[in-house]
């Protein structure tokens, strides 16, 4: 990349604005290693939409081979992946194809070429003060009317946790089928919470038989409820 374009680059880096959690995922159009997409064209499915640094980085490769791993895992709760790097496409292809030779693993989802950040800037993947060069490792989960649900976001220096994006996409997906709210460190098949009663009367009802309501109770406002099985991964239905 130029001098210029890399000022350019630096400069839109600077004006880039921040996604927050129930905001529309904003639209647009990519080049990637399946070929151009168009993000809205993934609706109706869940979408974990994540960065990392740079191509042929160690991190980033072994982020790459677990996320690759879990994959059927991402499709039985109906979630496409989908990175993003500000690399070119041309490096994208390089890469995931050493990956291939070195592990046999092959990367069986797009990732984004944003050579010049534009994406990267819309969904403010980068942290001026860390880099202006490279995106941090963001990961947005947005549900199939491409809403924003969860934003994670990691340094550049620590590797992300799959199995902890892959429950709260589990935790998620049950709160939307079941209106329930999970508990800390909350696994499928767990009991889940109910929400506070919203008025006295029904706090009342709570407090008089719990167990009709299909409730185990430490305190009015704290209920847990089990979740029939086979109900946590509402997003495959």
């Amino acid at each position: 990349m130029d001098n210029m374009n890399m000022k350019m680059k630096m400069d839109q880096m600077d004006r880039c604005g921040h996604l927050s959690i129930g905001m529309e995922a904003p639209d647009f159009t990519a080049n990637t290693t399946f070929g151009p997409i168009r993000f809205s064209d993934y609706r109706g499915k869940w979408v974990v939409f994540f960065s990392h640094p740079g191509d042929f980085t160690p991190v980033c490769t072994t982020e790459f081979v677990a996320f690759a791993q879990a994959y059927p895992k991402f499709q039985q709760r109906n979630v496409q992946l989908l990175g993003l790097s500000i690399d070119s496409n041309p490096s994208h292809l390089a890469w995931v194809r050493s990956i291939a030779r070195t592990t046999g693993i092959s990367i069986p989802f797009p990732v984004v070429a944003d050579r010049m950040g534009e994406v990267a800037c819309l969904y403010g993947m980068v942290a001026p003060d860390v880099s202006k060069q490279e995106t941090v490792r963001n990961v947005f989960i947005i549900d199939p009317n491409q809403i924003i649900r969860a934003i994670l976001i990691y340094p550049l220096t620590n590797g992300r946790s799959i199995p902890e994006i892959l429950r709260l996409v589990d935790a998620l997906q049950t709160t939307d089928a079941d209106k329930v709210v999970t508990p800390a460190n909350w696994q499928p098949g767990q009991p889940a919470l109910v929400p506070p009663p919203q008025t006295y009367s029904a706090l009342l009802e709570r407090e008089k038989d719990p167990e009709e309501l299909g409730l185990t109770c430490k305190d009015w406002f704290w209920c847990y409820k089990q979740l029939p099985s086979g109900k946590e991964n509402a997003g495959n239905k």
